[in-house]
């Protein structure tokens, strides 16, 4: 694969609006945006946390599908919580994503810009076959 750089979009409204890109594949590289718990075919998201790690987690996955990684490649992830406490309802569906995977990784606690985000998700993936 070349090192054209590519875009990867998934059809949120944000994308267009805020000017950004679901994933960028430079290279070897694919990183993946911050991923909230939204389904974006009906715009929709849970009130529960670990039901939002969960539909964040599928968002990424169909992003590095389309990039053409999985989730095996990732070599990176940062979780992103607005409240300590939605942590700990999460680690299982981090451990069913990840548990084989086990990617260097980052929890922090922070501000989200909608109430209704729970947690957002960032991946980086990397596929050495492709250098």
């Amino acid at each position: 694969m070349d090192a054209e750089r590519r875009l990867i979009h998934s059809g949120s409204p944000f994308e267009e609006s805020v000017g950004y890109s679901r994933a960028v594949v430079q290279g070897p590289w694919v990183w993946v945006s911050g991923t909230t718990g939204y389904d974006y075919t009906t715009m929709s998201i849970s009130e529960d946390p670990a039901e939002q790690a969960e539909q964040a987690l599928r968002n990424i996955q169909t992003a590095l599908f389309e990039a053409g990684a999985n989730m095996s490649d990732v070599v990176r992830v940062r979780y992103l919580m607005r409240e300590a406490a939605y942590a700990e309802p999460c680690f299982p569906v981090f451990g069913k994503w990840f548990k084989d995977v086990r990617p260097a990784a980052t929890m922090e606690v922070v501000g989200l810009l909608d109430e209704n985000m729970k947690l957002e998700i960032e991946v980086t993936a990397y596929r050495p076959d492709w250098v």
